[in-house]
């Protein structure tokens, strides 16, 4: 059994994994405006991300978990933001899909996570947020 990890991945499809995966948090944090909810959300989402860099299911969503940027400006348009994640975590299904489908599940639930740690940083998951990660779930394939 070979063990995949981020040498196995093109530049650009590393780059769509990672987008998934980053945007997700984002996409979370800007369902609900709020300055004081983005500080929350941003540290919940890195500390998420850092905790997973050792506890990461397998080898593949620990080196994801070292992610630096989301393909994603600060100034990025909430609705480019919306379509450009889940784009990116359907083109993320497709590609671990056919290069390593035992990494499938693993980036679910690495992606959920970080929807759900995003969430769950202030004043528990509202409405938008759960909103948000019911579209996340679905650009995953997942029910």
């Amino acid at each position: 059994m070979s063990v995949i990890s981020k040498t196995d991945f093109s530049e650009d499809q590393w780059k769509t994994l990672q987008r998934g995966l980053t945007g997700t948090g984002m996409l979370v944090s800007v369902v609900e405006p709020g300055v004081m909810d983005s500080f929350s959300e941003s540290s919940a989402l890195a500390k998420y991300l850092q905790n997973q860099r050792v506890a990461g299911r397998t080898k593949l969503m620990r080196e994801l978990s070292m992610a630096t940027g989301s393909g994603f400006g600060l100034t990025t348009n909430p609705n480019e933001l919306r379509d450009g994640t889940l784009d990116a975590l359907e083109s993320a299904v497709g590609i671990l899909s056919a290069k390593a489908p035992d990494e499938l599940d693993p980036y679910r639930e690495l992606v959920i996570g970080t929807a759900t740690a995003v969430a769950e940083a202030k004043k528990g998951v509202s409405q938008n947020e759960e909103a948000a990660i019911t579209a996340v779930r679905s650009a995953l394939g997942m029910a």
